[in-house]
């Protein structure tokens, strides 16, 4: 079951600092003045706003860009289910108010038929895409502020879709630090199509935005924003609290993943589950990949949780940064070594690339031959995201520089980043939480 204090894995543990709530850290992003204007536009074309009566002000005449996700290149058509999931076992770490720890869950998974007359599910929610429109531009400066529908973002899944098959291989997926799971949709969906289901974890108030289905008694409003301002690796009893907060996430998601086998419920808000979905998770092919922070949790959740088979690290550090002037603290997956194979991949663009090599250097040491590592050329930190398609469309759309893009995903084009990167992580899940060959056999899919 999942521990309420996490770094405490086999091989010795790191107690040196607890995981508990920081009284002091309340919500220090606020929400900026509304955009102006409405979303006009879909389907990823620009329209202008028709003429208005003369006693109604005029629109703005900047046009709204959809921005569009690839689709999936697997064999199976794709389903999402969202899942709210509540661990009444432990205080969040972040919001000192709330005696229990909410989480937020996409499940994208490989779909039977799918109707000609389904539609896509939307990218986030319309209250998560407002949000995400204010505060995006916060925590990354080099994105517009204005002039992108973010609401009518769709993807390629189909809420509540029927499943194909049973018992597949599991992947959980956190996404980084102060970004919400909706920027790994399009990687969750090309996987879910080759076969695997995916499970993206959302960290309420690490995370931009949350959007939950309803109020609680100790939630009054159903959209949970970040508590974070600037770079947690700045503070590190910030930083170890948000790292064990995201290791005790992914181990309870496992958790209520192991209870939905049985058929017990797990989530008693939303919608009614589809038929046969508690039956596709394989509990014994479980591996993990996650961004930035989430790299780190992952790395650490690979090291404490003998559940996870493998795991794939994009970017994240593996230490708690030390006080100014004094060395970082490995976390134990890099004191001790991995057991199991652990994938480290990362950018030659990373402005804190030195600092991560040598959080890195004590797990290298001591694995052997259980780690392997890529560097993708030409590429950024934010390549392992969604924004490794979605910035270059903001750049041909004028609504952003070249140089911008380049800071965040870096010069590479997603032609080549994407299938790079899709290729690595098909490979090693192949290997370590493999599809069956009977499992990649799919009904006909729907045109798209």
């Amino acid at each position: 079951m999942t521990t309420s204090s996490p770094f405490h894995g086999h091989g010795g543990g790191f107690r040196g600092r607890a995981a508990a709530a920081l009284p002091g850290r309340r919500a220090v992003i606020s929400a900026s003045a509304a955009l102006a204007g409405t979303a006009l536009l879909t389907g990823g074309a620009v329209r202008r706003a028709e003429a208005l009566p003369p006693d109604r002000p005029a629109p703005p005449t900047t046009p709204t860009v959809v921005p569009r996700l690839p689709k999936p290149l697997g064999p199976h058509a794709v389903g999402v289910v969202d899942l709210h999931l509540v661990d009444r076992s432990r205080r969040d770490p972040l919001r000192f108010a709330v005696p229990e720890r909410e989480l937020m869950v996409s499940v994208h998974y490989p779909a039977h038929e799918i109707p000609e007359d389904a539609t896509v599910a939307p990218r986030m929610t319309p209250a998560a895409a407002r949000s995400f429109a204010e505060l995006a531009p916060v925590v990354h400066p080099e994105l517009p502020g204005a002039g992108v529908d973010w609401a009518a973002v769709t993807t390629h899944a189909y809420a509540g879709a029927a499943p194909w098959g049973r018992w597949r291989p599991v992947l959980l997926y956190s996404p980084g630090v102060r970004e919400p799971r909706t920027l790994g949709t399009h990687l969750a969906q090309d996987l879910a199509s080759n076969g695997w289901v995916v499970v993206s974890v959302d960290h309420p108030g690490d995370a931009s935005e949350v959007d939950f289905p309803g109020a609680t008694a100790h939630r009054h409003t159903t959209l949970v924003t970040t508590e974070l301002r600037g770079d947690p690796r700045q503070d590190p009893d910030l930083y170890h609290a948000l790292i064990s907060a995201r290791v005790a996430d992914v181990r309870f998601v496992l958790d209520c993943l192991q209870r939905l086998t049985t058929g017990k419920d797990v989530d008693g808000v939303g919608p009614p589950l589809p038929k046969g979905f508690h039956t596709i998770f394989d509990l014994g092919r479980v591996a993990a990949y996650g961004h930035c922070a989430g790299g780190t949790a992952v790395s650490q959740a690979l090291y404490e949780d003998p559940r996870i088979r493998a795991a794939v690290n994009m970017e994240g550090h593996l230490d708690v940064p030390g006080r100014p002037g004094r060395p970082g603290t490995p976390l134990p997956v890099a004191r001790h070594g991995t057991d199991r194979p652990l994938d480290l991949l990362a950018t030659d663009g990373y402005a804190a690339r030195a600092e991560l090599e040598r959080s890195w250097a004590p797990l290298l040491a001591r694995s052997g031959d259980r780690t392997s590592q890529l560097r993708i050329a030409g590429a950024n930190h934010l390549v392992f995201s969604d924004y490794a398609t979605l910035a270059p469309q903001l750049v041909r759309a004028g609504l952003m520089t070249k140089g911008g893009r380049d800071s965040m995903v870096g010069s590479v084009v997603p032609e080549v980043s994407l299938p790079l990167l899709k290729a690595r992580l098909v490979s090693f899940f192949t290997e370590h939480a493999p599809v069956a060959a009977r499992e990649f056999r799919a009904p006909p899919r729907a045109a798209q």
